[in-house]
């Protein structure tokens, strides 16, 4: 009789565990890829001034560390987009830190961009791209006759001067209902 209420017990536990249990699943998914542009020839928005080294000068590109992934979410209420390309120009500072981004709308493969449907792609890149961390580029001042091969490298240089840079980007965003889609290029 002591194990009657140890067998009730296991029979309302066993009883619990095969309940039916309720899980919402969210069937939407979102792939974002991104890629550095190159600068543009000729006018519009894209174009950058560019800056000429010396002789006995080399640069040091940024490199980006720390880069988030931009998240649409529940801003965008579309189940399905095709892949769309948003470009921004990003103002680097010297010290690494996204000062701003821009839209560029004036290449073809950004035109996307401009469109009034794609503005929650738009926020969502650029507030991914607000928390993006380089290292800083510099311009490097060698000695004369002292300059290397790679006048990337900073390495031995009398002066590394930090600078700004501004960098263009473009994002390909898709949305799939039910599917996860990843595109990867270059493998």
């Amino acid at each position: 009789m002591k194990s009657a209420p140890l067998l009730m017990m296991a029979a309302m536990l066993v009883g619990c565990a095969t309940q039916d249990r309720l899980a919402t699943v969210d069937t939407r998914s979102e792939n974002v890829g991104h890629q550095r542009l190159q600068p543009q020839a000729g006018g519009g928005s894209g174009q950058l001034q560019v800056y000429s080294l010396g002789a006995t000068e080399g640069y040091r590109m940024p490199q980006l560390y720390a880069a988030p992934d931009p998240e649409v979410g529940d801003r965008d209420p579309r189940a399905e987009l095709a892949p769309t390309t948003i470009c921004l120009q990003v103002v680097v500072d010297a010290n690494g830190v996204v000062e701003r981004s821009l839209p560029l709308t004036d290449r073809p493969e950004c035109a996307a961009g401009a469109a009034r449907e794609n503005a929650p792609l738009l926020q969502a890149a650029q507030e991914a791209v607000a928390m993006w961390k380089y290292s800083s580029a510099a311009v490097c001042h060698f000695a004369a006759g002292k300059v290397p091969a790679d006048r990337g490298d900073c390495r031995g240089a009398e002066r590394v001067e930090p600078v700004a840079v501004t960098l263009q980007y473009a994002f390909t965003f898709e949305i799939v209902k039910g599917q996860h889609v990843v595109r990867t290029q270059g493998k």
